[in-house]
Parts: structure tokens; sequence; C-alpha cells
């Protein structure tokens, strides 16, 4: 018994030493284990012909510390073998070239390369059809140009496939059909018009179960049986006919996700859709169907989103059913007519409903209160009546302008949860003073009321308002000063207030907080008094607006500050002002496109998505007085200056030809004197000049811009002279030359001028012509500068002659 007992002990032993020993032998195991030499110089020799500029191959080296290039950033190796099976570098914005020497790493398994650019307008490297077990190949938006190489029909084991986003001519794509292990095929923005085929070809492929060929201009399909494997499709933007709904009704009811946007589908929305029971998504926006939504849509239970915008659906919206899905339901830009269905309240999920843009009437009802999870609302550009609906405390952004709701917006305070984002009420009739609860709203960024009979002050809590970007008041009945709390506001950038009944001082808080401006309108107001000069703080204003105002005083001289209108790209564009919705489904970027009230070129319009290209500064309409300053002038990116109907006085500053991106310049109705300035020539992108109704005098300058002007642009200067004006300047009267007193006669003259004309005069004049037509044109041809400055040239004689012509024919007239 106890030499057993020994023995098991022993064994005991033996088994604990091993068992303790076996961590360590597999940690030294491992230790050992590097990726192969020649694999690591391949890697390194691919990157030597990146441009890397973020860093990202930063851990790619021989140094002692980089030996193992299994731990390179974007490397992968086989644990056992230690072999590279996998390269991820996408989104990592490198450039340069697929060098041959990763061939090899001919355990490769996995390359993306999404996000970089090393196409480069090249075509596909042939050679990467020689990676016989890659599985995963994503070569998305790399500036791959030309034909796919068939070659990668050689793929055999390829699962996954994605060469979207490059410039690539898809020809025949019959070899897709050796890739019968493929289950993603992402093709979108391949040139596929020459796949007649393609359909064929995609039906070969058994384990297929998802295919996204957006944009492809795909022929039109003829009916066939389609992968019963399928789940996501996505054939939009090919100008598909109805014929492709053949696609979908042959298949099995697998599909889950199918996108037909941007073709050309028309008629009514088939039944059939009510079959594929599978359905989580379904977008057919942008085509041409009619009628309304089928009945039988209330069988898609599991249907999640619905996209049927900008169609041409006529019918009332249908009843919703209890137990739908839908998530987001988007059905604007079509013809749609009635009320929203009490039974929209059975829509429990509904997190986005989208019915703008449609000729729906009535008073919106209680239901959309109570959908408990609804984020976004949109009713604008409809018929609605009534007060503004209650909504869920969670909408985070509510479009109802354009409609005839009436009434106070007090309800917001009790309806409209903290989390709102865009508030968008303009052109509706709501009427009364604006509530004092704004402070509840910390993520307010747009606040939209314009074209409304709002009317009383501004209440102070919009100044707590830290995250808004855009407040547009314009064309209500506001009076009152601005509130000085809204010099808290200083993320805002978009700010129009004109016509209204706005008074009191342009306050200097306005350019000491309010920096971030790229708009500011108090167009149309009551405002008086003297510019500050903190507003030459703005260096990001595109578009200032101070016309219709009783302000006075003496301009600026600070106008060189504003930097955006000084240099180029100098501030963003005003409109685009970013803001995030966030929700259950995904993150989304919205861009409010802000829209301004201005005057531009004469005419006083409402302008959108032009008004990044405006930049504007309008001081109209006031009582200024004084010289224009000097620091005008370099105002270089400026496009339209409005100092109309003011008093100011002096001269037209010289240098106003500095401002070379002057579209529209309007200086009427103030007292300038002196000559028009010769530098106003030399602006070759002014198509609107209005210098009427001042004390100007002279001649006006000779170019073909400024007398292609009409003559009451120069009207109401009395003393003004020259083209376009009737009035001649001094010593413009044509001289007549006397009759000659010789007496010979016409014939004498003629006979004595032919004596010169011989035989030999038609030689050299021949032989004269070809030199200098060889010495001239050789030249022009052979030499670019020659050629530049001889164009140069005939610019020149071609105004020349245009005004001398002009003026002739002027005193031509005068003198009959």
């Amino acid at each position: 018994m106890g030499e057993k007992c020994i023995q098991l002990l022993h064994f005991s032993v033996v088994l604990l030493v091993f068992c303790g020993n076996t961590p360590v032998l597999g940690v030294s195991l491992e230790a050992k284990i590097r990726c192969m030499e020649r694999e690591k110089q391949a890697l390194l020799q691919f990157k030597e012909t990146v441009v890397d500029a973020d860093g990202v191959l930063s851990s790619w080296g021989s140094e002692e510390d980089k030996r193992d290039c299994c731990k390179w950033r974007g490397v992968r190796c086989n644990n056992r073998t230690g072999h590279v099976t996998k390269i991820d570098l996408s989104s990592s914005y490198m450039t340069g070239k697929i060098r041959p020497s990763l061939l090899e790493l001919q355990h490769l398994k996995y390359l993306n390369l999404d996000g970089n650019d090393f196409g480069g307008g090249n075509q596909i490297p042939v050679f990467i059809a020689s990676f016989s077990r890659l599985q995963y190949l994503d070569l998305r938006g790399n500036s791959f140009y030309g034909p796919i190489p068939h070659q990668l029909g050689n793929l055999s084991n390829l699962r996954y496939l994605d060469l979207r986003w490059n410039q690539l001519d898809g020809g025949n794509i019959e070899w897709l059909s050796h890739l019968s292990l493929l289950r993603h095929l992402d093709l979108s923005y391949v040139n596929l018009s020459q796949s007649t085929n393609w359909a064929e070809t995609i039906n070969s492929l058994p384990l297929l179960k998802s295919l996204r060929l957006r944009g492809c201009q795909l022929p039109n399909v003829v009916p066939f049986n389609s992968s019963l494997s399928l789940k996501f499709l996505n054939l939009a933007g090919n100008n598909l006919s109805s014929s492709i709904y053949s696609v979908l009704f042959n298949s099995s009811n697998n599909l889950v996700d199918v996108d037909l946007s941007s073709n050309q589908l028309k008629g009514l929305i088939p039944d059939s859709f009510g079959n594929m029971i599978s359905l989580v998504n379904l977008d057919l926006s942008w085509n041409q169907l009619e009628g309304g939504i089928p009945n039988s849509f209330s069988n898609l239970t599991h249907l999640q989103t619905l996209f049927l915008q900008y169609n041409s659906l006529t019918e009332e919206l249908p009843e919703f059913l209890e137990g739908n899905s839908l998530q987001v339901l988007n059905l604007e830009g079509n013809k749609l007519s009635g009320a929203i269905p009490e039974s929209i309240r059975q829509c429990s999920s509904l997190i986005k409903l989208f019915l703008g843009n449609n000729i729906l009437n009535g008073t919106v009802t209680k239901s959309i209160g109570r959908l408990p999870k609804l984020q976004v609302l949109d009713l604008s550009s409809n018929r609605f009546t009534g007060h503004v609906p209650r909504v869920p405390s969670n909408v985070t952004l509510l479009y109802l302008s354009k409609n005839m709701f009436s009434g106070s917006i007090s309800l917001i305070c009790t309806s409209v949860g903290v989390q709102l984002r865009y508030l968008e009420l303009s052109n509706n009739q709501l009427s009364g003073e604006l509530p004092d609860c704004w402070d509840m709203f910390e993520f307010l960024s747009v606040i939209n009321l314009a074209n409304n009979n709002f009317s009383g002050k501004l209440p102070n809590s919009m100044g707590s308002l830290n995250n808004l970007q855009a407040l547009q008041l314009r064309n209500n009945s506001f009076h009152g000063e601005l509130p000085p709390s809204l010099k808290n506001c200083e993320n805002v950038r978009f700010i129009d207030l004109g016509r209204n009944r706005f008074t009191g001082k342009i306050q200097a808080w306005i350019g000491m907080h309010l920096t971030s401006l790229d708009v500011l309108s108090l167009r149309s107001n009551n405002f008086y008094g003297g510019i500050p000069e903190n507003i030459c703080h703005l260096n990001h204003i595109q578009v200032l607006d101070f016309s219709q105002n009783d302000l006075f005083g003496e301009l600026p001289k600070c106008f060189n500050n504003f930097s955006s209108l000084v240099q180029k790209d100098g501030s963003k564009a005003p409109y685009r002002l970013w803001y995030k919705e966030y929700n259950s489904l995904y993150t989304i970027g919205h861009v409010y496109k802000g829209n301004a009230l201005v005057q531009w070129k004469g005419e006083e319009r409402e302008y959108t998505n032009t008004l990044p290209q405006l930049k504007i500064i309008d001081l109209s309409s006031n009582n200024f007085h004084g010289k224009i300053p000097k620091q005008v002038a370099t105002l270089a990116q400026l496009v339209s200056l409005n100092l109309s109907r003011n008093n100011l006085t002096g001269q037209i500053i010289q240098e106003i030809g500095q401002m070379k991106m002057l579209e529209s310049l309007d200086l009427s109705g103030n007292r300038f004197s002196s000559e028009i300035p010769t530098s106003l020539a030399r602006l070759n992108y002014l198509s609107m000049l209005d210098l009427s109704n001042n004390n100007l005098s002279g001649k006006i300058p000779s170019s073909t811009q400024l007398q292609s002007f009409n003559a009451s642009t120069y009207s109401g200067n009395p003393q003004l002279c020259g083209l376009p004006l009737p009035n001649k300047c001094p010593g413009e009267e044509i001289v007549v030359k006397p009759h000659s007193n010789d007496t010979r006669s016409q014939e004498e003259e003629e006979e004595e001028e032919d004596r010169f004309i011989t035989p030999w005069f038609y030689i050299s004049m021949g032989f004269g012509f070809t030199v200098g037509f060889v010495v001239v044109f050789g030249t022009i041809l052979f030499s670019s500068s020659s050629r530049h400055t001889y164009f140069q040239f005939l610019d020149g004689i071609h105004n020349w002659l245009y005004v001398t012509t002009a003026l002739n024919i002027a005193r031509l007239h005068r003198r009959l």
C-alpha cells in the first residue's frame, strides 16, 4: 500500500511539473513566432511607394522593436504558421500604388484598402487575381479607372467583393459566374451599360445574399428567377422600368432590403409587394408611381422603413393597422390629399414621419402627439389649419412651415421637449408674442419664424440658447430693442431680423460677441445712430445688410477687417450649418439651408441655394454722410456693394478698381462729385452699375464695359458727358476736311497712280505676303508666348474698334 502511495505521489509531481511548464512552453513557442521575413520585406516595399500623411504605417519598420510584422497596424497573421492573412488599411487616406511585391503574401485572405487612393487613375492591378486564398476584397473609393480585369474570376474563394466609388467600366461581367462562393457584391457606380446579361450572371451565384448595383446604367432585364439566397438588393439610379419587378416577385420571400429608388418605375405600386413578408426596408422613392399605398402592405409586419417620396401618389393616406413595425415613413413630395388618419397612433414604433410637400389638409390629428418614439416630424408645405399641434416630447426636428397654422405658439413650452434642435414654423399665419421659455431648449440650433404675424419684443430667455446657429424672424411685427442677452449666443452664424419694427442703436456687443456671424440682416427696421466700429470684428461676415433704416454718421474705416470679404475662401458658406440628430437607428448630420432677402442687381429677392455665392454689403436707404473710406476697396471678394440713397459726398475712390469680383455696384442717390474713376473700367465682372442722381462731371471713361450700360446708369448727373449719354463732351465735334482745290479730273489721278503698278509690283507683293505670313504666323504657331501676346493684341484692337465705332456713330447721329 505504501509503495502504491509513493508511485502515485511521484506521478502527481511529474504531472504538476508538466502542467506548470506548459504555459511557459506555450509562451516560449509563441515568442518565437514571427512573420515570414520575405512577407515582411514585401510589406516594407509596399510602404516605400505609399504617401502616408497621417502616419498610419508608422509601426511598420525594420527596427528591433518592429521586427514582428504581425503586430503592425492593419496586419494580422495566422497564430500557428505566422503567415500574413489579413491587411486592413481602410479609411487611412493614403496614396500610392499597390506593388507586385505583395504577391509574396500567398496566404492572404483579407484585403481592405477602402478610403484610400491607390488607383490614381490607373486600372486595378491584374496581379491581385493571384491571391488564390483571398476571401475578402474591398477596393472602394480608390480612384481606379478603366475595365475591371476579368482575371478576378480566378479568385474562387472570394466571399466579399466591393469595387464601388471608382471610375470602372464593367464591360462583360460573366467572369463573376466563377465566384460561386460569393455572398456580397457591390459594384455601385461601375459602368455596366454593356453588360446585357448582367441579370443571368448574378443569378448564377447561388450563395449571394447582398447585391448592390446602384448607378450602374444597367440595361433593362427580361423576366428570370433570381437567387433564392438574396436578402439585400440595391438597383437604385439605373433608369430601370417596371420590368425589374420580375427580379423581386419571381424570387423567394427572403428579401429583407430592397432599394429601387431613382428609376423609371411607373403606374400603380404592385400588390405583390405584400407577399414579400420578410421585407424590413423598402425604397421606391424618386420614381413615377401613381395611386396610393396598396392595402397589401398591411401584410408587411416586419417593415421598418418605407420610402415613397417624390413620386406622383395621389390618394389619401391609408389606415394603419395595429402591430406594424414602421420606424421611418417618408411620403413627402407627392400629391397625397385628405387628413392624417387617427390610426397613425398604431405606428407606436415610428421615429421619423415625413409628409411634407403634399396637399394634406385639415387640423393635425392629436394622435401625432401620442407617438412615444417620434423624433422627426415634417408636415411642411401642405394645407394644414388650426393651432400648432401638440407633439411628443422626444421630437428633435419639427418642420411645420408653409401651412396655414394660426394662433400662438405658447404650446411649445409644455409640448415640446428639451431635445428640440430644429424649429421651422415659417410662412404660416401665427401671431401673438413669443413665449419666454427658450431657456429650456439647450440644444436648439435653428429657429425660423419668418413670414408670420408675430409681435411684441424678443424675450430675454432667447439669450440662453448657447447652441443657436440660425435665427430667422424676418417679416413679422416685432418691435423694441434687441435684448442684450442675445450676446450669449456666441455660436450663431445666421441672423435675419429684416422687415420688422425693431428700434434702438446697433449695439457694439454684436461685433464683440457674435464673431461667428456669416449673415447679419437688419434691413427694413427702425434702427438709428451710427455703425459701431466693433462691427468690423465680424471677420466671417459674408452678407451684411443694414439697408432701409435711420442710420447716420460716417461709414467705418475698418472694412478691411472683414477677412472673409478680403481674402479668398475666408469663411465657410453661410448656409451650411451642421447639427446632428441622434436616434436608435443611426446618427445623421443635417445641413440647414438658410434663406435671406437681399437686394441683388437692383431686385429684392429671397435666396437660398445661391446665397453662399452672394458676398454682399448693403447700407442703402439710410442717412450716412462723408466720403467712402478707402478701406472699402480692400474687399476684393465682395460681389455686391450698395450705398445708394444716402448723403455720401466727395469722389468715388480711385481704388475701387481693386474690387475685382464686384458684379453689382449701386452708388445712386448720393452727392458724389468730380469724375468717374478710370479704374472702374477694370471691373470685368460688373454687370449692374448705377451712378445716377449724383453730382458727377467730366467724361465717362471709355471702355467696352462702361459704354455697354444703359444711359439711365449715369442719368441725373448734369455735368457728365460721353457715351452712352446723349450729351457730347467738349472737343468731340466731328471735323470735316475741306474740299481739294485740285482741278484735275478723277481719271487723271487714277492714270497717275497706275504708272507705279507694273508686273514686278505684283511679284513683289506676292513674295512679301508669303514671307510675312511665314514669319508672323510661324512664330505664333510655334511660340506659346507669342501666341498669347498676339491674341492680347487682337483683344485690344477689338475693344478700340468697338469704342471708336460707337463714338463715331454717336457723333454722326448728333450731326444729323
